[in-house]
């Protein structure tokens, strides 16, 4: 028997106080009633004795200390879930919003999920194909690994999040079903019509979920958001056996929204004010992705973060780092040259990539080209930096050609159209089109036999000038 409780005892900011509760857990669910019809949703996030601090997830607003009404549920927050999900449009705490009505539910989940025997993962294998070049040959996404987006403030990771939507698919001769979970904290309206608008006229909708909460939302929905998000990305994966990637964006304003609740219960503040439980927050969403012994489907993450102050050392980025299996890195270098995707391809690595390429997954020629152009890409950073301080003119010939191969790299390999959809095989030759700068002597990171196979003999560097 559930029991209402009458009027609180404190109301700050997103919180509120209750006293005189009883059998109360933490984590539980509360319905809050407000001038008598209006309602809200909340969950207990602490208990001392018989009070509990209250979390309100559509804001504090118009609610009183003596007329509102709270009721205990006795669950933790659960969200419907059915195959009817995909191709929908859910706010921040899984809501419909596209006015398509209700979900008429298959089952209901509770949002934290369940923990996972480490011992029944499987280590994930096989790549997923994002169409993007700096992606899929130097930073491979792999199936089952969470691979995030270190971005910057004014830098298109929303324009490149809507394109791997768009682009995405299990690598050739894969077989299973594949969709996308994709959920927004804190943006606004029109980056949200941005992201509906693209996936409606690329025809990706169909197989997209999607979860917004935009900038004028109360703020603890966003700590919600991709916990949501994550649950209805782990019913079509282990549930419905489908290959599902989640993109989450920006996980900026989720740490940030933690802060502000951290702020409001007057937790003692570790780094840069953000709460000393954020990598344990953090590493709680990202643990959420991989591959279960025995089901067929695979849970695959890309969050996306904005780095303040472009700094790769401030702790979301440096956590988030901890936690995940390489990083793909967007540079504002590379940005103000107009080269689009700006992926800074050196800080960038995916630690899985090695296990999910080569022959029988992508080309054998894959990981020693890989090699090889992160190499001389290096080296042509070099030649660039001693051109800085005695002129191009009085360089070597050879440290001419790296800069040009450095210059071709950026505009004719990491630089791609936003509606341009390159398959691993034109990623992969239009590398080897681009050693062809080079001498064959100084590619020393392919292996003999795939330097015979792919490097042509008849055609030299100062033929291709």
């Amino acid at each position: 028997m559930s029991i209402e409780y009458l009027g609180l005892s404190e109301i700050n900011g997103p919180l509120i106080v209750l006293e005189g509760v009883r059998d109360a857990s933490f984590d539980e669910i509360v319905e809050i009633t407000v001038e008598g019809n209006k309602k809200k949703i909340g969950r207990i996030i602490e208990l001392y004795e018989d009070k509990a601090v209250i979390q309100v997830f559509q804001g504090t607003e118009d609610m009183s200390l003596f007329n509102t009404h709270t009721k205990l549920l006795g669950h933790p927050m659960e969200i419907s879930l059915s195959t009817e999900i995909l191709g929908r449009v859910f706010n921040g705490i899984g809501q419909p919003i596209d006015g398509l009505g209700s979900i008429v539910a298959e089952t209901r989940r509770n949002i934290n999920g369940l923990p996972l025997n480490p011992c029944e993962r499987e280590y994930p294998r096989n790549y997923i194909r994002t169409g993007i070049s700096a992606i899929d040959c130097l930073t491979t996404l792999i199936r089952g690994q969470k691979l995030p987006i270190f971005s910057g403030n004014g830098l298109p990771h929303d324009q490149l999040a809507a394109q791997i939507v768009k682009q995405a698919s299990l690598g050739e001769n894969s077989e299973g079903e594949f969709a996308i979970v994709f959920a927004a904290m804190g943006i606004k309206h029109d980056v949200a019509d941005f992201f509906k608008r693209t996936f409606e006229e690329s025809g990706a909708s169909s197989h997209v979920v999607m979860f917004l909460n935009l900038a004028n939302d109360p703020v603890v929905e966003r700590l919600i958001t991709p916990k949501v998000a994550l649950t209805a990305a782990e019913y079509l994966a282990f549930d419905k056996g489908m290959h599902i990637l989640v993109i989450l964006t920006d996980m900026t304003s989720y740490a940030e929204a933690m802060r502000e609740v951290s702020s409001s219960r007057g937790e003692i503040p570790s780094r840069k004010g953000y709460p000393g439980y954020l990598y344990s927050e953090l590493a709680a969403i990202y643990e959420r992705a991989g591959i279960v012994r025995g089901c067929p489907g695979s849970v695959t993450q890309i969050p996306i973060l904005t780095m303040p102050n472009d700094d790769i050392t401030h702790p979301i980025p440096d956590l988030t780092g901890y936690i995940t299996e390489g990083q793909i890195v967007l540079d504002r270098s590379l940005y103000q040259k107009a080269i689009y995707p700006p992926i800074n391809i050196l800080p960038s690595l995916s630690r899985l990539m090695k296990d999910g390429i080569g022959k029988g997954y992508t080309r054998e020629d894959h990981q020693d080209l890989a090699n090889q152009l992160f190499s001389s890409y290096a080296r042509a950073g070099e030649a660039r930096a001693l051109a800085s301080v005695i002129g191009e003119d009085e360089l070597s010939d050879i440290d001419k050609k790296y800069l040009r191969f450095g210059a071709a790299l950026e505009e004719q390999f990491i630089s791609q159209g936003l509606h341009e959809d390159r398959s691993i095989t034109e990623t992969l030759d239009l590398g080897w089109q681009l050693l062809k700068i080079l001498p064959r002597e100084e590619l020393d990171r392919i292996d003999t036999k795939i330097l015979d196979k792919y490097y042509p003999k008849n055609e030299s560097a100062d033929e291709q000038r």
